[in-house]
């Protein structure tokens, strides 16, 4: 992310629609569709890789609009599915 954010998609389970903080990692649940999201940044917390997205669902939900979803594993599709644009 040398030149700022990035967008990505995802597919999203049953268990994100109740994410609420930490680093979220698929557990339980069928797919209930995809999500596009902006990745912002990166970071480890206690020895765990992430990746920071703002989201678009509004403040209320997650950590202030955004979540944090484990980063090295391609976790729901994330890693396969981004997009960034580069103008010269």
């Amino acid at each position: 992310m040398k030149y700022g954010p990035v967008e990505a998609a995802f597919t999203v389970y049953e268990d994100f629609l109740n994410y609420k903080s930490g680093i979220y990692e698929h557990i339980t649940g069928e797919p209930v569709g995809g999500h596009a999201i902006r990745i912002i940044g990166w970071g480890v917390e206690k020895n765990t890789p992430y990746w920071l997205i703002a989201n678009s669902w509004n403040e209320d939900w997650g950590e202030n609009g955004y979540f944090r979803i484990l980063r090295g594993h391609d976790e729901c599709g994330i890693e396969s599915e981004v997009t960034a644009g580069r103008i010269n």
